[in-house]
């Protein structure tokens, strides 16, 4: 298998999508946030000195997104054309579930963008409830589906938990 991040000698570059059409590209990633019961319920009832924790996570999520150039080398600066963060409270497992999706028109892929913003999302709720919760574990960081451009349509095939 080739990696379109090296070179003929093994060096590191940026490829080159001069050449590749705009489509439109979209992305949905999603991780998981568990942690204590009781700090789930605070943010349920936005309870924690530092303000709503979801609202806070979602604006640090989109902020990501469009950072993501910055702090991965290897991915192009891509006019965003929309990201979407969304949260779903798992009482039963006291988790929090994000997921967001990156949409834009262009020549290379949004993965790395709402990948970016599940991981910044999740770090965000992390730092809003350290306070009172040191035992939060953000977790599987995964691309969910993706679509547009060469290698067509990807979809994970979910387990059943």
């Amino acid at each position: 298998m080739e990696l379109s991040h090296l070179d003929e000698h093994g060096n590191a570059r940026m490829v080159d999508v001069t050449e590749k059409a705009n489509t439109l590209r979209v992305a949905t990633a999603s991780s998981i946030v568990t942690m204590d019961a009781s700090t789930l319920h605070l943010i349920q009832v936005r309870g924690l000195p530092k303000g709503d924790v979801l609202a806070t996570a979602r604006i640090a999520g989109i902020q990501g997104a469009k950072r993501t150039h910055e702090l991965i080398p290897m991915c192009h600066n891509l006019p965003l054309d929309a990201v979407e963060i969304d949260f779903t409270v798992d009482e039963e497992h006291s988790a929090i579930h994000i997921e967001a999706t990156a949409k834009c028109v262009w020549k290379t892929g949004v993965e790395m963008e709402a990948m970016t913003a599940v991981a910044i999302a999740g770090l965000t709720i992390y730092d809003m409830v350290k306070a009172v919760d040191k035992h939060v574990v953000i977790s599987e960081i995964r691309l969910e589906k993706k679509s547009g451009g060469k290698s067509g349509e990807f979809i994970r095939q979910r387990k059943v938990l």
